[in-house]
This record gives C-alpha cells, sequence and structure tokens, in this order.
C-alpha cells in the first residue's frame, strides 16, 4: 500500500533592505552567508558599508528565525519586511555578495548620495490612497508618480499616470534626470519594487533641485498587498522564479503585451543574442515560433554569426 505523501512546509518569500552604516562589510557578508546557510535560505543579498538588501526564500519558519536574529541587531531595527507566499524554488541557490552599494547607482564616491541624510518624505500607501481617493469632498492633490525601475519592469505593470525617465537600468537615472526638469516645483512620488532604489533616487532628485519629494514606504509591493488592483494596474516584476506576482486573485488585470504580436501576456523571455540577454515580454506562441530578439542588430549579430 502506498504511504500518503507527507505535507509539504509552507516556504515564504522576503524582500528587505537597510541603509545602514556597517563597518566591517566583507565580515558581515561572511557572517550572513553562514546564518543564511545554516537556516537552509536561498536567495540574492548584498551587503555594503551603506547597508544591506535582499530578497530570498525559506521555509516559513526559517524565514521567522533570520528575522528574529536580525532585528535582535541594532544596526538592523526597524527593517520593512515583505513577505510573501514562497513555491519552495524561488531562487536556484544562495548568493551574498559584498559590494560598493545594495544598489547600484553609481554615481561615485564624491555624488553619492546617502539616504540616511538625504532622501525623499516617506509616504505610506494608506496615505498614497488617500490621495488618490480624498475624503470629504477635499481636492485631488496635484502629484506625480516617477517610476524608478528597469523599463522591462514596468511593461507588466505600472500606477496610472506614472512619469517614467527611460531606464534601462538603475545606474542611468543621472542620465535621465533631463526628462523630469518640468517636475522640480512639483510634488512628485518616487516608486520602485520594495522601496531601496527610491530611497537613494529620491535623495538624487533632492540634491538636484526638486522641491516636494516623496518615496513609497514599503515600495509598490506593499501597496499591491493593500489595494491590489486599485492605481496601480497590472503585476508586479519580482528579481526571482516567479517574475511577477499580484494580489488581486480573479480580478487580476494582464496589461502586459508582447513585444511581437500584442497578445496580452505577462510572459517573460530573453533576446536571444547572450551577450544582450534583455528582457522581452514574449507570449507562448511567439515563443515557440523561433528565436526573438530585442532588436534587428542584435539578430544580424546572431544570426550572421558575429558572435552568439
Amino acid at each position: 500500500m502506498k504511504e500518503p505523501e507527507k505535507d509539504l512546509e509552507k516556504h515564504t518569500i522576503l524582500l528587505f533592505y537597510k541603509y545602514t552604516d556597517i563597518d566591517d562589510p566583507v565580515a558581515e557578508t561572511e557572517r550572513q552567508r553562514a546564518v543564511l546557510s545554516v537556516l537552509g535560505i536561498t536567495g540574492r543579498f548584498i551587503v555594503a558599508g551603506e547597508g544591506i538588501n535582499g530578497t530570498g526564500e525559506g521555509t516559513a519558519d526559517n524565514v521567522q528565525k533570520y528575522i528574529d536574529w536580525m532585528q535582535a541587531q541594532k544596526i538592523y531595527k526597524n527593517i520593512h519586511w515583505k513577505l510573501s507566499e514562497g513555491t519552495g524554488h524561488a531562487f536556484p541557490r544562495l548568493s551574498v555578495k559584498c559590494r560598493k552599494e545594495i544598489v547600484s547607482l553609481h554615481l561615485g564616491a564624491d555624488d553619492d548620495i546617502d539616504p540616511k541624510k538625504l532622501t525623499g518624505q516617506k509616504l505610506t500607501p494608506s496615505e498614497l490612497n488617500e490621495w488618490y481617493n480624498p475624503v470629504n469632498g477635499e481636492k485631488r492633490k496635484d502629484f506625480y508618480i516617477v517610476d524608478m525601475r528597469n523599463d522591462y519592469e514596468l511593461k507588466v505593470g505600472k500606477f496610472e499616470g506614472t512619469v517614467f525617465p527611460g531606464m534601462r537600468n538603475f545606474r542611468d537615472l543621472r542620465k535621465k534626470l533631463d526628462v523630469l526638469q518640468d517636475l522640480k516645483n512639483k510634488t512628485v512620488l518616487t516608486v520602485c519594487t520594495g522601496g531601496v532604489r527610491c530611497e537613494k533616487a529620491s535623495g538624487l532628485l533632492k540634491k538636484e533641485g526638486f522641491k516636494d519629494v516623496y518615496q513609497l514606504d514599503g515600495g509598490i509591493v506593499s501597496y499591491m498587498a493593500k489595494y491590489p488592483n486599485q492605481n496601480y494596474k497590472g503585476a508586479l516584476y519580482v528579481f526571482d522564479g516567479r517574475e511577477t506576482m499580484h494580489f488581486d486573485g480573479d480580478g487580476h488585470e494582464v496589461i502586459g503585451e508582447c513585444d511581437f504580436c500584442q497578445t496580452k501576456t505577462e510572459n517573460y523571455s530573453n533576446c536571444n543574442n547572450i551577450r544582450c540577454n534583455q528582457k522581452m515580454l514574449v507570449c507562448t506562441d511567439c515563443v515557440n515560433s523561433g528565436p526573438k530578439y530585442c532588436s534587428d542588430e542584435c539578430k544580424v549579430l546572431v544570426t550572421e554569426k558575429v558572435y552568439a
């Protein structure tokens, strides 16, 4: 007689960051790696002198043990933990690296932003919802949402009325500031997945003379969790095996379109030029129809065997 299968343990995906002074980031990298390894948590974690940034997955119990361990340390107090249901295979392995920055803005040592000293005012999801839906007959606030994510992330979802500077990568932001010059005297709310990019980007805007700058506390994921399918339309791109997530169940609205046939889709595929690897939205039919490239240039380079 076949034995019944054991109940699978529930897995949790965590997303967090903290700008905090880490005196010895190399040693802290090793310490983080050791603890995460013992707990069986996989994912990507970055440690730098300016703080820590991580996303990972483990059993619900072990993720909570990691959170408890972190919260017991003075430098990691008051982290905004973003938790969601895991799959058990969201990340192939554990990667813990020591870098110069926990998110790569690449401003250089002389121009770098320290979010502990210069950053936008934090706006909670509830406060943003009130901006969208004022109560007691109040006039709707005049504000502009500036999305600080990469271009491919916005393809599956974004806030209504989003202003996008046009970055392929976050490090392109400084070169794209001219696009935002008309907003210098407006109320600007910066948004990104979990908040780490906006905490630094909002500081850069303030340094460049923007007068009224906010950042969405906890990022888009926190707003979607509390207000699914309201004002933010579509799915959220995430940097794990799920690729996208949403909180609105059967009411989920797909806004992404295949880059080749415009069919509604949220399926990502990489450019077939492995030296490019740009993410594209490609529906199942187009994936099955043959190799796809993000540009004619990439197609020529591969088909003419300049490189593949």
